[in-house]
């Protein structure tokens, strides 16, 4: 039974959970499998047995946290397949309001553009013709130097 669970618990932790869930059974906790009473008797009413099978049928309600270094911890669980198609869901939909935030900042911030250039007029002014007139004073100080 235990190279079922190598990759996920360790011997200790596998330890740990099938003694939690035996005394919960021995204190009179419901049976998360259907058993039948044939099951029942072949199984003798052990607590200890039929914590094996709900393990090994991976229907515990229980979480491991593994103490880690520095304080840290993690928490494994099982996470059933609705549990990731919900979180799938719940990832997507967060990624597509973050891309409208964004194309409305950007859309905003293009908006106050256009208003300030509105506000303060043209970017460049047009060259007019009296602009573009050279006097001749300035062309022949231009020639002196």
């Amino acid at each position: 039974m235990l190279e079922k669970f190598e990759d996920k618990f360790t011997k200790y932790e596998v330890a740990r959970i099938l003694g939690a869930r035996s005394l919960q059974l021995a204190m009179d906790a419901p049976i998360l499998l259907k058993l039948s009473k044939e099951e029942e008797e072949e199984l003798n009413f052990d607590t200890l047995k039929i914590a094996e099978k709900e393990l090994e049928e991976e229907v515990l309600p229980i979480t491991v946290k593994r103490p880690l270094p520095k304080k840290s911890g993690r928490t494994i669980k099982k996470l059933s397949e609705e549990e990731i198609k919900e979180k799938l869901e719940k990832q997507a939909k967060l990624e597509v309001k973050v891309e409208k935030v964004q194309e409305k900042e950007v859309e905003e911030g293009e908006e106050k553009e256009e208003k300030e250039v509105e506000e303060e007029g043209e970017i460049m002014e047009l060259a007019t013709p009296e602009d573009e007139e050279v006097s001749e004073d300035a062309g022949e100080e231009a020639g002196e130097i």
